[in-house]
Order: C-alpha cells, then sequence, then structure tokens
C-alpha cells in the first residue's frame, strides 16, 4: 500500500473555517479587518471569539456540502473555483495536446466527469481483482497478490514507501508501514467510548451495504462485515496510539531484511521485495514492529475466508469513488454524512479537481500559477518571512530557560531553514505517465490505476538517489502551507497568500496577524515537540542539553494540559498531547509574528489607530479573523479524534491566552473570562 512521505509534514491547517460566498464579496470590498462581523457588546477579555466573530458567526450557514465552515473554507472555495474554470477550459480546449502535463490533467478531468461510462461500467472494473482474491488458499497465494497490488496502492496488511531516512536526510530509504483501514484512526476501533461505539456498528452496517454491489447477498454480507470489522480491529490493536505515532523515533526501527523475516517469517520478505521492484535492500525501516508481529499472528491462524471478506473490503473501499454514482454515494453516505455530519454530496465537478489536485497537481498548478499568482507576491511574501525569521531568532536569544550552547544550535537550525513560496522552480516530471481521454477509451478507473503505477514508479526511482529537496509535497493551488522535517523546509503553495491571509491593500497589522503568523507558525513546527528532534540537516538527531529538554518537555506539558480541557461539546475533549505540535506552532507563530510588526513599525513609523484600533489590537483582530469557525457535531467528534489541529474556535484565542501583549492591546484584567495569570501563562519560544 503505498504511504506517502508527506504523512510527516507539519501543516497549518488540515481543517478550518471561513465565511459563505453570498458574504465573501462584501468582506473583500474593504480590505483589512471586517467590522460588520464583530460583536462589540461582547468585551474582549470574555470572549474573544465572539468579539471578533460574533456577528458572522449568527449570520452564517454551514454549506450543506461542507462540515465546517470558515476562513480557510472561505479561500479555499475562491480558489477551486479559480483552478476548476481554470481546468474546464484546458478540458474544453480540442487543440491541447494529450501528451502535455496540461493536457493529461484535462483528460483525467474529463474521465471523472464521464458518468454516463462509470455507471455502464458498475462493478466490472473491480472482476479480475475479484477472482484473484477468490484464488488466494495459503499465505504463499496471498503474498503473491499483495506483491501484485503494491504498485496499485496495495490491499491492507502492509506497503511500502520510499523517502528521506530520518537520520540521513540526503538519502532515500524504504519504509514499511501498516495498512489503511476502514476507520479514519484507531482510535474508533479500540475505544469505549459512546461515539466510537455507535460509530463502530454504524461502520459494520455500511460494510454490509457496500459488499452487496460485489455479489454478497443479505445474509453472507453480514456476516463478512462482522468479520471485516473484527479483522480490521485485530490489525488496529497492535498499532500505536496517535499520540505515539507523533514520535519519530518510535517509528525509525531500520532492520536488515534477515531481521524482518524473523519478526515475521510468514512472509518471504526478500522475494515480496524484488517483486515489486526494490530489489535486495540493504535496510528497511520498519515504521511498527509491533504491529508486524500481529500481523504475522494473523496469518498463522490461516483464517483465509476473513482475509478474503477483507480484501474484498479493502478492494472496494478504495475503489469506490472511481465506479458508478450509485456506489459514490453509498460510499459518501457513510465517510461524508455519517462520520463527518455533511447534509449533502459535494458537486463532482469539485470532487474531481480534489483528485487532480492530490495527482496531477502541479500540472493544473502551472497554469494557476500564470494567471492568478503576480511575481510581486511573492517578493512581498519573501520580505515579511524574512522579517518573521529574524524576530523568532531574537526571540530564541532571549529565552530565559534555555542555554547558550543550545540557543546556538537552535538559531542555527532556523538560519539554514528553506524557504519555498509559491510553486516549484523545478516542475514535476509527467511525461512517463499515461492518461488516456474518455473517447480513445479511458476510464476513472483505468486512469487512476495507470497513476497509481506511475507513482509507485517514481518511488522506485528514488533508490540509490539522493534526495531530491527541490521537491514540492503541495500544488500551488492548495490553500495551506507546511513544514517538513527532513528538508528542515517551509513551503507556502500560492494559494493561500491570499486575503483573508494577505492582502497588498491591507495595512501591515492586519498582514502579520494573517499571514505573518501562519509563517511564524510554520517556523515553529521546526521546534515544536516533534520537529524540534530533527537538527539543521533535518535528521533525527538529538541537539538537545539534557536540562533544556526538561525544561521544554514541562513547558509543553503545560500547554498540553490548557487544551486538554477544552470541551468543544459535551464530554468531547480536545486531546492536547495529541495536538500539541499544532498548539506549538500557533503560539510560537503569534508571538513571532507580532515581534516581527513590531520591528516593522520600528523601520516604518507607526500609523496610528485605523477604524478606531492600534496596530497591535488590529493584528490580534486580523489572527482570530482567520480562525472563524463554525462545525457541525460529527465534524467535531470526528476532528478531535483524527487531527491533530485544534478546532478553529479555540486557535482563535487560547494561543493568545498566553501572549502578554494581547492582554496590554486590550486591557483585559483579573475577573475576565479569559483571563489567565502571568505565572500561568505557558512561554515556550
Amino acid at each position: 500500500m503505498k504511504l506517502r512521505f508527506t504523512a510527516k509534514f507539519a501543516t497549518v491547517a488540515l481543517a478550518a473555517g471561513a465565511l459563505c460566498n453570498a458574504q465573501s464579496a462584501v468582506a473583500q470590498q474593504k480590505p483589512g479587518i471586517s467590522l460588520q462581523y464583530m460583536d462589540k457588546s461582547v468585551k474582549p477579555g470574555d470572549d474573544f471569539f465572539r468579539y471578533v466573530n460574533g456577528k458572522w458567526v449568527d449570520a452564517t450557514e454551514i454549506p450543506a456540502d461542507k462540515t465546517r465552515w470558515g476562513s480557510f473554507d472561505e479561500l479555499r472555495e475562491n480558489t477551486n473555483n479559480d483552478a476548476l474554470a481554470i481546468l474546464k477550459e484546458a478540458a474544453a480546449n480540442k487543440t491541447l495536446a494529450a501528451s502535455s502535463d496540461q493536457g493529461k490533467a484535462a483528460n483525467l478531468y474529463r474521465a471523472i466527469m464521464d458518468t454516463v461510462s462509470r455507471n455502464k461500467a458498475g462493478v466490472a472494473p473491480l472482476q479480475l481483482y475479484l477472482k484473484k482474491i477468490d484464488a488466494v488458499k495459503d499465505v504463499k497465494s496471498l503474498q503473491a497478490l499483495l506483491t501484485e497490488m503494491e504498485n496499485e496502492g496495495g490491499l491492507g496488511f502492509f506497503g511500502i514507501y520510499i523517502g528521506a531516512d530520518a537520520k540521513d536526510s540526503n538519502k532515500n530509504v524504504i519504509y514499511l508501514g501498516t495498512g489503511r483501514l476502514g476507520l479514519p484512526d484507531r482510535d474508533y476501533y479500540v475505544s469505549e467510548d459512546a461515539d466510537s461505539k455507535e460509530k463502530r456498528a454504524l461502520y459494520e452496517k455500511h460494510v454490509a451495504k457496500m459488499l452487496k454491489y460485489i455479489g454478497y447477498d443479505d445474509k453472507t454480507a453480514a456476516v463478512a462485515a462482522k468479520n471485516v470489522l473484527a479483522f480490521e480491529t485485530s490489525l488496529a490493536q497492535p498499532q500505536l496510539d496517535r499520540v505515539a505515532l507523533r514520535d519519530d523515533r518510535v517509528t525509525y526501527n531500520p532492520m536488515t531484511v534477515a531481521e524482518l523475516q524473523k519478526l515475521a517469517p510468514s512472509i518471504n520478505w526478500a522475494a515480496y521485495l524484488k517483486g515489486i521492484g526494490v530489489g535486495a535492500p540493504a535496510t528497511i525501516v520498519v515504521s511498527q514492529p509491533k504491529y508486524m508481529e500481529a500481523v504475522e499472528a494473523i496469518l498463522k491462524q490461516k483464517n483465509v475466508a476473513e482475509w478474503k471478506d477483507y480484501l474484498k473490503w479493502s478492494l472496494l473501499r478504495k475503489s469506490a469513488g472511481k465506479l458508478s454514482t450509485g456506489i459514490e454515494t453509498a460510499n459518501w453516505e457513510f465517510y461524508g454524512k455519517t462520520l463527518r455530519g455533511a447534509l449533502k454530496e459535494e458537486k463532482r465537478d469539485k470532487n474531481a479537481l480534489q483528485t487532480i489536485n492530490g495527482t496531477v497537481g502541479e500540472a493544473l498548478g502551472k497554469l494557476y500559477v500564470a494567471k492568478k499568482f503576480p511575481p510581486e507576491a511573492k517578493a512581498k511574501a519573501e520580505a515579511m518571512i524574512k522579517n518573521v525569521m529574524r524576530a523568532f531568532e531574537n526571540r530564541i536569544n532571549r529565552l530565559p530557560w534555555m542555554a547558550t550552547s543550545t540557543k546556538q544550535a537552535a538559531v542555527n537550525k532556523l538560519n539554514k531553514l528553506t524557504v519555498k513560496i509559491g510553486y516549484p522552480d523545478k516542475w514535476k516530471d509527467y511525461s512517463a505517465l499515461t492518461i488516456t481521454a474518455p473517447e480513445k477509451g479511458g476510464s476513472y478507473f483505468n486512469n487512476m490505476t495507470a497513476l497509481s503505477k506511475w507513482d509507485h514508479q517514481q518511488d522506485i526511482e528514488k533508490l540509490n538517489k539522493p534526495v531530491d529537496k527541490t521537491e514540492w509535497g503541495m500544488a500551488p493551488q492548495i490553500v495551506n502551507a507546511y513544514f517538513n522535517p527532513s528538508y528542515n523546509e517551509i513551503v507556502f503553495p500560492a494559494a493561500i497568500l491570499q486575503p483573508p491571509f494577505y492582502d497588498y491593500r491591507a495595512d501591515e497589522a492586519v498582514n502579520y496577524g494573517g499571514i505573518g503568523a501562519v509563517i511564524g507558525h510554520e517556523i515553529s513546527h521546526g521546534f515544536d515537540d516533534s520537529g524540534a528532534r530533527y537538527d539543521a540537516n533535518g535528521n533525527l538527531v538529538d541537539w538537545w542539553s539534557e536540562e533544556d529538554l526538561k525544561q521544554f518537555t514541562g513547558l509543553g506539558g503545560a500547554l498540553a494540559s490548557e487544551y486538554s480541557a477544552l470541551q468543544p461539546l459535551p464530554g468531547i475533549y480536545v486531546d492536547g498531547k495529541f495536538t500539541l505540535g499544532e498548539n506549538i506552532g500557533d503560539l510560537g507563530g503569534v508571538n513571532a509574528a507580532y515581534d516581527g510588526l513590531q520591528l516593522y513599525l520600528k523601520e516604518h513609523g507607526n500609523p496610528g489607530l485605523i477604524d478606531g484600533y492600534t496596530p497591535e489590537q488590529r493584528f490580534f483582530i486580523s489572527w482570530a479573523t482567520i480562525w472563524r469557525t463554525k462545525m457541525r457535531d460529527e465534524a467535531i467528534k470526528n476532528q478531535v479524534k483524527t487531527d491533530p489541529h485544534s478546532p478553529g474556535m479555540y486557535r482563535a484565542f487560547v494561543p493568545l491566552q498566553n501572549v502578554d501583549a494581547f492582554y496590554d492591546a486590550f486591557s483585559i484584567k483579573p475577573g475576565d473570562k479569559i483571563y489567565v495569570a502571568p505565572d500561568k501563562r505557558v512561554k515556550i519560544w
């Protein structure tokens, strides 16, 4: 199963929110702060989220096809509309060469949108695979099938990916990971809370419903669904929990093939590795040895019938969105509606865009950048990044709890940080990829199979070559940003450099509170509880003194406790340990951006009051604006289990409770509801 190296990325927003489209145009008529969305009847010191966003919250409805809505979602929606218009124009261009990158993106889009052919084919694309699963009779034939399917994304049990060696970031290495499960997180299988138990029961019903599409009758589908849930639970139980998974020291377990053979002897690992195209590697990094021991125990039980139910479900689940519209909708009814609370399916063209962004995203990105990202936007972003980095360095040097030697190592890491803005200097090469147009027999399913095989081959070709650190993990039209610890880099795709995060017409306080704090957030990921384990060269090497690490760990524990007390729904709490990296990113980002603003004002002058607010007030209002969010209850339940980011409404003000300047800006005093005593405020970076 293909496990992407991008899983190590620390992003600014896997989930967040914004305005509805009807309000969007109004909000962008005037640069800066949207005063009309503030609720000034609320004291800033009692509920800062409501003070900044109260009228917006009251007036905004979450769109039926969304599970949350807020600033990120608004920008994503607007950007997706732009990118989709560009994509549709390309798809309608009869002269666009099919062999060109843009032609491949256009043909994939047209294949996805060809629902007539998809509905006519039904589950026919799966029949050959189902026959191969039916032919499995023992471990040897199972291994042969898993070997054959690895270059198509796998069928569960385990899988490999190629990426930078955590302890030698210039060298590519093979990682052996766990197989994906049908529920999005281990907790859904092992937790006894009411929500997890309810979702397990509904998941079992969903599996039974879906299996009928591939020939199971009511009785056999019910039995198979029970088997699938039990089997996946046996795979989930030995896996590391979500907090342990954040520690790359725990998942870095290099072994020889002979050592792996002793760990899980039922699989002929030399044959498997040769069969998937990686030859005879000297080392393979096993992410979860206990999981592989559990797989070994499962294989020894030789319950072939259960294997087949699991394999067929794995095949159907990963293929559901590429088959008929009926199967696609049935799959959405569980994953979109039941798990996350959406009321309506997103439009097919928007889903098609997301598929293209995640597969041949840079092909579309070339067109997007040419139309939507002027060179001056990149230049202005570069200037702000330099200022925020300068502020971060000043903060490191002033830390009272860190020794001079450790400060020097931290500054060295900061100074070696690579910054990527807008789009790659070297675009991805899609020349070896073939995407077939619908009129020439191309289908969504077959084109995605071709993409999986191409992607697998791209990985194989990385072996025995130095790591290409010019590579990007996101297309330019993605509204997000990330830190990659192995590359010691921060990356800002073009799409995030837009309002409300950045607006060239707005005053600098607003921009520093928006994109400036996002920049600071990504810088801080290099120094959060996970990123700080990597040195300046992107290697998993300890550069901390024992005493400084003890201090840092204690501060992180205090911040985790602060967030773990948050209860977005009755009985549903934020997991402070799971979200610690993102919370450190938010706290460090706000502090660095605020100091960066002060450097700017010192050099360029203080503009005084704008709309009745000081630059400092506008900075913090801008920060709370980008995190305005409304979420459905099911989305919240899902987020606290699966997303390392805290819900947006908390990101708007909880980091600020630890920033002294916030109290000064709004005269927040003891007795105010969000007041935290100075000696209780957490100060890390």
